[in-house]
Parts: C-alpha cells; structure tokens; sequence
C-alpha cells in the first residue's frame, strides 16, 4: 500500500547542499549572473561532484528501495537557479542513481516559501542569511556547513544524529541555562520532569522518521539489530538529573531512539566521529564547526542560542 502522503516524508534540498557547486558559486559572486549562467551551460556534460548533504540524501532515498510497498520518502530540490542553470543538477541525478524527479527553480527567489506545497518537514541550503530568514518565519530549516571529509562509502545504513534542546524541542530549557547556569537549568528540568516539552524546528522531521522506523519494526528480527535501515541519536549536552524530561518527552510523542547521549559537556565530536552519521543537527555553531572535520553537519539557529 502506498505511504499516505500527509506521512511522506519530504524533504526540500538546494543545489549547493546536494552538490559542491563552490566554484560555480564563486564565479557567481566575483563575475555575476551571466557568467555563472555561461559556466553551468559549457560545463553541462561535467557532473558535479557531492556536496556536504548528499550522504544523507542518498541512503534516505535508498529508504525507498528497501521499503518499496510504501516508497516512504521524496526529496525535492528547491532552488534559486534558474531553469537553464538547473539542467546541469537534473542531468547528474541518474549518475548517482538519485531518484528525484521534481524540481523548483525560482530564479533567484527564496525557495523555502514553496516547503508546504511539497509537504516538505525540512529544507537544507548552505545559505546561512536564507536559512535564518526560514526559521523566523516558522519554516523547519537548516544551514548546512562545509565538511571536509565525509564518509561516503557503500553502507546504506542512514545515521541520523539530533541535539535535543533547540532542536527537536523548543529553546525553554536553554533559557533557564541562560539565567541561572546550571543549578537552574537542573532544578527546572527535575521539577518538571513529567510535563513534555514543546516541540521544536525538527520534531515533525522525527515524527516522520520515527513512522518509518515503525514500518521496521513489523520485522521482529530487525527491531534491536544493528543492520536497521535507519539508526536515530540524541546527542545532547544533558545529563543527570536532567536526562527524565527528555526520555518522558519523547515517550509521549510515542518516538523511540536508536542512542542517547548524555554527554554532560563531552565534545560531541568524539562522539560523532566513532558513531559515523550521515547528518548532524544541532542549534549551537560551537559544537558544529569541531564536528564538521568528518560529520556533515547542519546549524539550526533557533532560540535563545542564536539570537
């Protein structure tokens, strides 16, 4: 039976986080539209090479392959190129063997508007201004960062790595931390241990996530093996006695996750380069760029952290 489309889950990439399309995109700052329109149109035979966010795209489409009777996922590319610029982007998908067949290019206009008309629950640019434009309007967006080196191999596991606060849930913790440190942060989160907390940018991203993990678990062998075809993490900076809070959140919103790290002030990178995601989210810029080295990484600048 095919996936309802109101559980699909989409989402919304432009060209530059699919592709490295730097140099392209160097031109188009130093020698303007046109020349950057010559270049993609002489260059059109040559397929670009990944961009930062591809890891992630390709095994969440794989997702579709191994679950063929609900085809769970579409990605769209939502892009500011114009349409003869887009030819070179549509022509490298069948390289990759990257089903995506459905396109937006706005010449230049922002893309992130168009998310509800593809039912998208996350949009991905490496335009950080476009990205923080994207969530003050309410929009589940991420900055996707360079990453220097990425593991691309042949594994079709997807590997997802979440913050928690300001991320999957909204920034009322942080804001405690904000004004009182620490001891605030942990009385506040003790005393409220059973209220759930809102959810934040990303929780709709999990929620979907999380309908297709369910999917996998209709094979009682798969449902504790470390072959799944998605692994889902927390890597929060929490620790006890703040940890309650998060576990009673997500038991209330019915999600289960695969990992949880309580890191209590441990480098998340240390983490994150033995754990090998395909993507990381998080809202603090601190923790991304030491990440970034080996883990695509996207920036979610929502909340008190960012403001």
């Amino acid at each position: 039976m095919a996936y309802p489309i109101e559980k699909k889950l989409v989402v919304g990439i432009s060209s530059t986080a699919l592709f490295d399309f730097s140099t392209e995109h160097a031109i188009f700052l130093n020698e303007g539209l046109e020349a950057f329109r010559l270049y993609q149109k002489e260059n059109r035979a040559i397929v670009p090479p990944p961009g930062a966010a591809f890891p992630f795209i390709k095994r969440l489409l794989h997702l579709n392959k191994i679950f063929p009777d609900h085809m769970p996922v579409e990605v769209v590319i939502l892009s500011r190129n114009d349409p003869e610029a887009g030819l070179r982007m549509m022509d490298a998908m069948p390289t990759y063997g990257l089903d995506i067949t459905r396109a937006f290019f706005l010449s230049g206009q922002a893309p992130y508007p168009y998310m509800a008309a593809v039912n998208a629950c996350l949009y991905l640019s490496t335009d950080k201004k476009e990205v923080k434009d994207a969530i003050a309007g309410g929009y589940p967006a991420g900055h996707v960062l360079p990453c220097s080196s990425f593991d691309d191999t042949d594994d079709t596991q997807l590997r997802i790595a979440f913050d928690f606060d300001g991320v999957l849930v909204d920034d009322e913790a942080e804001t405690k931390y904000a004004d009182g440190g620490l001891p605030l942060f942990h009385y506040h989160e003790v005393e409220n241990k059973d209220k759930p907390l809102k959810n934040g940018p990303l929780m709709p991203l999990m929620q979907r996530i999380s309908g297709i993990q369910k999917i996998e678990t209709e094979n009682a062998n798969r449902v504790n093996s470390a072959a799944k075809a998605i692994r889902v993490s927390i890597v929060t900076a929490r620790n006890a006695p703040a940890h309650e809070r998060l576990i009673n959140t997500m038991k209330s919103l019915g999600i289960e996750v695969d990992e949880l790290f309580l890191t209590g002030g441990i480098e998340k990178k240390n983490i994150l380069d033995v754990m090998k995601p395909q993507i990381f989210f998080d809202d603090q810029i601190g923790h991304l760029k030491p990440a970034s080295e080996n883990t695509p990484c996207v920036h979610i600048p929502f909340g008190i952290r960012n403001q």
